[in-house]
């Protein structure tokens, strides 16, 4: 073991081009900068293509990765919570494999503009999970950190690299409300291109909000649009289950353009099923607050016998087909396996990457083993693994 444990840390030191760690003061976070060639020896089933950089970043209630595939790449931060130490504990198992895949993705996605796909993740401590306090703070630090890495002279560190680094950020999931204080910062620490740092920031700062403007919601929703159009089918006679609730931006921009009748909603915060539709104008009062979907008013569900709502923080809850779960966590994490999540059209807008994958892609069926929906069109990156969609 003692070996092992060597052999890696001479691995990443031959790897290593910059770190601030040895920056005169005290560094916000400890930022290392690899070359991609990190991930020569790794299976290219993990890892298909060597990115061009890769960071690994460190501090006080988090810890995460950058990924770009292009010295010019631009792509989203995501700030990752656990709801118990087992979430923890498979969250920090598979950062980078998951930081790595929503940077490639990006990157499929980036084809037709000049900047490459790159992607950030940042997984809070399990002590501290609330996003106003530690989650402003992690961004923060990571952002510094960065910085740190991105003006060398200035931060007195030396770089094995030729040229300068220019990374780029936006919005994702859980830090769409840091976009500004990013570039706030950037401004503070004497960054030449601070406008440019990151995206989705508010107009006052030359930003596109995401959220204000739909525009992944927009993209992702026209796939709807002409699908049902190509097929000769009328959205607002479909039903439809979404995961990624009321609050995210996909997921409130979804419910605010979309025609149909949802019978189901998922988020972090529970689950809202109705056989009849859940009352569209309680879906657009939570969508225009960004708020999420376990203040659903019950009293608006219909009078089916099969409508239920349920949040995280219930207990012993029975459903109406006589399943039991023990908390609202469970019926949430497992909702997308049950009879209920069905209809004719499913759209996960939010959700863990690989919820859908070879071991219960068979739950996407039901008992006559007939798919549970009709059409898929997939909002949230990863949603399903590529064997099981296959």
């Amino acid at each position: 073991l003692e070996a092992k444990i060597l052999k890696t840390a001479l691995k990443l030191t031959a790897h290593l081009r910059m770190t601030n760690f040895f920056k005169a003061g005290t560094a916000a976070a400890i930022a290392m900068r690899f070359d991609g060639s990190l991930l020569e020896d790794r299976p290219r089933s993990l890892f298909p293509v060597i990115p061009h950089g890769i960071y690994m970043v460190t501090g006080r209630g988090f810890y995460g990765f950058h990924i770009r595939f292009r010295d010019i790449a631009r792509g989203g931060i995501r700030m990752i919570r656990s709801a118990s130490r087992q979430v923890y504990s498979r969250n920090a198992s598979s950062l980078l494999e998951e930081n790595y895949n929503l940077a490639f993705t990006q990157h499929l996605k980036n084809k037709d503009i000049p900047e490459g796909g790159s992607k950030g993740t940042i997984l809070l401590d399990l002590g501290d999970q609330n996003l106003d306090t530690n989650g402003r703070d992690s961004f923060n630090k990571y952002i510094d950190a960065l910085l740190d890495c991105m003006m060398p002279q200035q931060t007195g560190i030396f770089s094995h690299l030729p040229t300068p680094e220019i990374l780029f950020f936006g919005p994702d999931e859980n830090t769409a409300g840091f976009m500004d204080m990013g570039a706030y910062r950037a401004k503070a620490r004497g960054y030449p291109y601070w406008k440019a740092l990151t995206t989705g920031k508010s107009t006052k700062l030359g930003g596109v909000p995401h959220d204000r403007y739909g525009m992944t919601t927009n993209s992702v929703h026209q796939y709807v649009v002409d699908l049902l159009q190509l097929l000769g089918v009328d959205e607002t006679k479909i039903t439809k289950v979404q995961t990624g609730g009321p609050d995210g931006d996909l997921g409130s921009n979804e419910i605010l353009i979309a025609k149909d009748k949802t019978v189901a909603v998922v988020d972090g915060s529970g689950v809202a099923y109705d056989p009849n539709g859940l009352n569209r104008e309680e879906l657009i009062r939570l969508a225009r607050l960004r708020i999420p979907i376990s203040n659903f008013n019950k009293s608006k569900l219909s009078d089916d016998t099969e409508a239920f709502l349920y949040n995280i923080a219930d207990k012993n809850i029975d459903l109406p087909n006589g399943q039991h779960f023990k908390t609202g966590v469970e019926l949430r994490n497992v909702f997308p396996q049950l009879e209920y999540c069905s209809g004719d059209l499913f759209v996960p807008c939010g959700g863990r990457p690989a919820t859908v994958n070879m071991g219960n892609i068979h739950t996407m069926f039901n008992s006559k083993k007939e798919p549970k929906f009709k059409y898929i069109v997939e909002g949230a990156n990863l949603f399903f693994t590529d064997d099981a969609r296959r």
